[in-house]
């Protein structure tokens, strides 16, 4: 098998480039139904851009810098979803880049964006979420690698030592990663990476751009690992090995073939026995993820160079076999376009609901509590927002001195969405939840108290409030049954009796143990 390849006419290369960037950024908007808003996460990651730091409870700072200037540039609802789209397509430009590193010709760059498009990716690039540049830094990680490992020019080594200090800013995710690739580069011919000095002032430069955070992790005690365990408590025990396996598979069941051929060509094929460290680079983290008890997802940076040296065997195996090109490719995009409402938000609610079956069959309608819901979590995760914000606005005019109340919400979607929605910049509504237990601003005494409770609440009747309160009103309630806030009600409390402020500080200190 010739895997040898030509290099093209840069202008007609890069043509083909943009033209993919282009449709990259064009699917990650059309494809999104408008019914859906933000979905709750991208509120707290939206609402850190108030409160800058070198850390929060839940994430590095990273994203809270991209938020800063979402922030500057007006925060518009596309503003923000063109940043993960943006991430997504400079992913697709280090995949392109990686085929060209290990000799592949256009019909194989023009392949891997296929596969990269007719993907999860696809998905996951039209959220607001650290997971998209986490995608992208995993990539780029294996793109400096190739680099050095085929020409062992030490830049690269800087590249990759800054990419991960820079992927652990956005998510400490990237960990996994190093992890994996310790024991693959160990067993290797690559090994002797680690006598070079490079390394080790590679390593120091990574630290050093990582530092701000690790002394911020190490001055608030950690709260990493808090957070971890209540995500072991509440979502990870109910990950099973069977659905995080079938997951992957689910991931890129459009692409299987490259995928498939990119496992075989580094597994079986000798010309890429120099490149078998990306294979045992995937198995080793797949094994940490699994005996970690990982999302399914937190594993997808794995996949991107794998996509590479699948369309690099179809695009070297059918270079002059334009008929099985075309089947190929016609087959990644028709199964793309066929189980497109399973991957995208195409379909409203109503439609979802309508094909309930077609859903449940996927696994795409089991929630991070394992059971079985009428809408995919984070499609019912998009809907709500602006009806709670609005009720919470309806509150917050009543109120006549809006320097001694307090918007407290249930969680962190609900406020973050408050203080994105709302009509008054100045609203500051805060939850006993993530960094929001760290945001509550009590300098003068609460006399007034807005409060968003869940449906399911034990209280309903604010029983324990009344005897604090001289006045408690319910607001409304969120009407929209898809969403996950159904049922959600809004309560103002005015003209506290006495001096609450202790009260909820000392719930602030419960919470945060």
């Amino acid at each position: 098998m010739n895997m040898e390849g030509t290099n093209p006419d840069r202008l007609k290369e890069y043509s083909y480039l943009v033209f993919f960037i282009v449709l990259k950024l064009v699917l990650s908007f059309v494809l999104v139904n408008s019914v859906y808003d933000f979905h709750r996460d991208e509120f707290l990651y939206l609402d850190q851009a108030h409160h800058p730091d070198f850390g929060f409870t839940s994430v590095p700072p990273l994203i809270s810098v991209f938020s800063i200037f979402i922030k500057l540039f007006g925060g518009g609802f596309y503003l923000v979803r063109f940043v993960p789209a943006f991430f997504g397509a400079l992913t697709m430009v280090y995949c392109w880049k990686i085929v060209g590193a290990i000799n592949g010709n256009l019909m194989s760059k023009c392949l891997v964006c296929v596969a990269m498009i007719c993907s999860v990716f696809l998905r996951l690039n039209t959220l607001y979420q650290p997971n998209s540049f986490d995608v992208l830094a995993w990539t780029a990680v294996f793109y400096y690698l190739i680099r050095y490992f085929d020409n062992e020019q030490p830049q690269y080594l800087y590249f990759v030592a800054i990419t991960i200090a820079i992927g652990f800013l956005n998510k400490y995710n990237i960990l996994f990663l190093v992890i994996g690739l310790l024991p693959a580069i160990l067993i290797g011919r690559q090994r002797k990476i680690f006598t070079q000095k490079h390394f080790y002032f590679a390593l120091l430069a990574g630290v050093l751009v990582a530092l701000p955070n690790i002394i911020w992790q190490i001055n608030h005690g950690f709260p990493v690992l808090h957070h971890m365990k209540l995500l072991q408590k509440y979502q990870l025990v109910n990950v099973s090995l069977k659905n995080f396996l079938i997951g992957q598979f689910l991931f890129f069941i459009n692409s299987i073939f490259f995928l498939l051929a990119g496992i075989f060509v580094l597994i079986w094929h000798q010309s890429f026995v120099k490149y078998r460290w990306v294979i045992f680079t995937y198995l080793f983290t797949m094994l940490v993820f699994v005996y970690f008890k990982g999302k399914d997802y937190y594993t997808l940076g794995l996949y991107p160079v794998l996509l590479c040296f699948g369309a690099l065997f179809f695009g070297r195996v059918l270079s002059k076999r334009y008929i099985l090109q075309g089947i190929v490719v016609f087959f990644t995009i028709a199964s793309f376009v066929y189980v497109l409402p399973l991957l995208m938000p195409v379909y409203s609610p109503a439609q979802i609901i309508k094909s309930h079956q077609r859903f449940e069959r996927v696994g795409v309608l089991r929630w991070e509590d394992g059971k079985n819901h009428q809408l995919p979590q984070d499609y019912a995760d998009m809907q709500g927002w602006k009806e709670i914000a609005h009720l919470t606005d309806m509150a917050y005019s009543r109120v006549k001195d809006k320097s001694v109340v307090l918007v407290r919400a249930d969680n962190y979607g609900q406020a973050g969405a408050i203080n994105y929605y709302s009509k008054y910049p100045n609203i500051g509504a805060v939850a006993y939840s993530d960094d929001y237990l760290h945001w509550f601003e009590m300098k003068k005494p609460i006399k007034d108290l807005i409060l968003i409770r869940p449906v399911d609440e034990e209280d309903p009747r604010r029983e324990k409030e009344k005897p604090i309160f001289n006045r408690i009103t319910q607001i409304g309630e969120v009407k929209n049954p898809y969403s996950r806030e159904f049922g959600t009600r809004v309560f103002l409390l005015e003209g506290a009796k006495i001096n609450i402020n202790p009260i909820i500080e000392a719930e602030i200190i419960e919470e945060q143990q």
